[in-house]
């Protein structure tokens, strides 16, 4: 046992701290429950942070400002679950408006559509991640700003578009050149087409 927490130890301290581990990412060294239990151990002399089952994090530390540890974004987390499982992601609901700027609201709990598998992550004091299942046809979209704004745009509904929401999407787009977009507008639905359209 000691001989899998020594070689756990030596692979994470080679990395930069401040990244995200999976318990998967060891399983090249022995038994899942072995693998486990040695995290438990890099957990309890403080290697380690778990941030939820199966996941860790290597602790960065503010020096400059004393803040302590800095922990990851719920963002942050859930691009290293989608990256490690090899799936795409889009923020939905309040998260999506909230990115884009059409929303102040920070949510305890994000939501993100995916291709891969659905599930519900726990994060302590009251904090999660949800992954929603949703057609592969959702996410095809190669600009990542057309993608958020069709997800925002869907949350909020036709009926319930604002002209300041409708303002603060002008100023995004204009930011990105047609050329580099056009091409997704074809996949939106028309209601969110016919809006980009207006605003370009």
């Amino acid at each position: 046992m000691q001989k899998t927490v020594n070689e756990i130890k030596s692979l994470i301290k080679k990395k930069q701290k401040g990244k995200i581990y999976f318990a998967s990412d060891f399983a090249f060294l022995g038994a899942p429950k072995t693998i486990n239990k040695s995290l438990e151990r890099l957990e309890q002399s403080k290697t380690i942070i778990r941030i939820a089952r199966g996941i860790y994090y290597y602790p960065k530390t503010d020096i400059k400002l004393g803040l302590g540890i800095l922990y990851p974004s719920l963002e942050e987390i859930a691009k290293e679950i989608a990256k490690r499982d090899k799936a795409r992601i889009v923020p939905t609901g309040i998260y999506a408006l909230n990115k884009l700027g059409l929303s102040t609201q920070v949510p305890m709990n994000i939501v993100y559509l995916t291709d891969g598998t659905p599930r519900r992550i726990k994060i302590g004091n009251g904090k999660g991640i949800l992954f929603k299942h949703t057609a592969p046809k959702n996410l095809v979209y190669k600009n990542d700003l057309i993608l958020l704004i069709v997800s925002a745009l869907k949350a909020i509904g036709k009926e319930n578009i604002k002209n300041e929401d409708i303002e603060k999407l002008r100023i995004l787009l204009s930011s990105r050149q047609i050329s580099d977009w056009k091409d997704d507008l074809k996949l939106a639905p028309a209601w969110i087409k016919q809006i980009i359209i207006s605003i370009v």
